[in-house]
This record gives structure tokens, sequence and C-alpha cells, in this order.
């Protein structure tokens, strides 16, 4: 995915800039190499020292940026936009309305080839067993994440009691729909739409 946060502009551009672009095309193509090599030899198969080699880069660089092969895949380059679409949704929207709009405005954003990624990732993420042991790590700093930015929308603290059941009750939506589905956009709406609703169960007629 594009790093939307950098000054796209060719005209005298600061050393800063130009060093952060070379360090975010690095890291998008250590995580290209990376998920290629999974997709041909498999998770298991794969090593850093091949993952490198193939980015052309040493280890070592790749240590730079993620600490282990399992964060190439669990690194969610969709947050900074999530949280700042947040940040965006208006103070009258209600909780769940505004994550909603947060999660549109975001996906509006993604390209199909973003898309793709996202749903590649994850597809590993259920299918590798060591990375399934990691999807509850993701869920608690998922679940801080959200609790923070919730906390911050509405000047309370993101310890607060019911910041976290918020936070635990959207991101347990989503997981659920994740974990029966796959990555599919629409079912995340719609899981947070019947959350939304209060959870109407109704009796089979």
């Amino acid at each position: 995915m594009q790093n939307r946060c950098m000054n796209s502009s060719a005209a005298d551009p600061s050393p800063i800039g130009l060093r952060e672009r070379k360090k975010a095309r690095t890291r998008t193509l250590l995580r290209e190499q990376a998920m290629r090599l999974f997709r041909e030899r498999g998770y298991a198969a794969t090593t850093i020292e091949q993952i490198a080699e193939a980015a052309e880069v040493s280890p070592s660089t790749f240590f730079r940026y993620f600490r282990t092969k399992e964060d190439v895949v669990l690194a969610d380059d969709i947050d900074p936009l999530l949280l700042k679409a947040l940040s965006e949704q208006p103070l009258n929207r209600g909780p769940i309305a505004a994550v909603r709009g947060a999660i549109e405005a975001t996906l509006a954003q993604l390209s199909d080839d973003d898309r793709r990624r996202e749903r590649e990732r994850h597809e590993l993420m259920t299918a590798v067993p060591e990375l399934r042991v990691a999807i509850m790590d993701e869920f608690r700093r998922s679940l801080d994440m959200l609790a923070g930015a919730m906390a911050q929308r509405y000047d309370r603290s993101p310890d607060d009691f019911e910041m976290r059941v918020f936070a635990g009750a959207v991101i347990g939506s989503t997981l659920s729909v994740f974990e029966t589905k796959g990555t599919d956009f629409s079912d995340t709406l719609r899981a947070l739409e019947f959350l939304e609703a209060g959870l109407p169960l109704r009796s089979p007629s």
C-alpha cells in the first residue's frame, strides 16, 4: 500500500522525505517478496535469509523493519488510515456509527491490490498454526488501539470500563466474521450494523 503521508512533489524534496520514501519502499519490497515466497514455498519453509535475498538486502536490514517472520504477516498497515478516519468522524455520530464510517472511509482509499494483499494476509493468519496463535495478541493490540482512539474522542481514559467493553464488543464482532468468512469487508460492516442494532436475535419462524 502506498504511504499516503509522504510528499509526492518532485520539486526540491527534503532529505527527510527522501529517506522516509526509501524506507517505505524497502519495507514494501520486503513484504511483497515475503508474501511471494510464502505462496511459492509455504510459510514454514521460507526463511528470513531467503526473504532478504529476494529483496536484495541483508538479513540485518530485514530486522530494521520486522522483528520476526511473523511480523511480516501480522503488521497491519491499515490501522493508521483507520485511526485517522475515525478521528475525522463527526462528533454527533454514535460510537458504532463512527467506527463503521471510519471503516467505509478507509476502504474507499484502498486499491484493488491493497484489498488483495489484505485478504492474503488474513488468509495466512488463519491457515498457519504459528500465526493463529498470535491472533489473540493481535486482538489485544486492536482492543487497546480502539479503546485509546474512542477514549480520546470522548475525553475519557483508555482504561475506562465502558471504553474497554465497547472496544471488545467491536473487535469481537469483526473477529467473529473473520474467523468464519475470512476477509470480507462487507460482512465486517454488516457485523457492526448488527451490533449497533442491539444484536436482535430472532427465533426461527
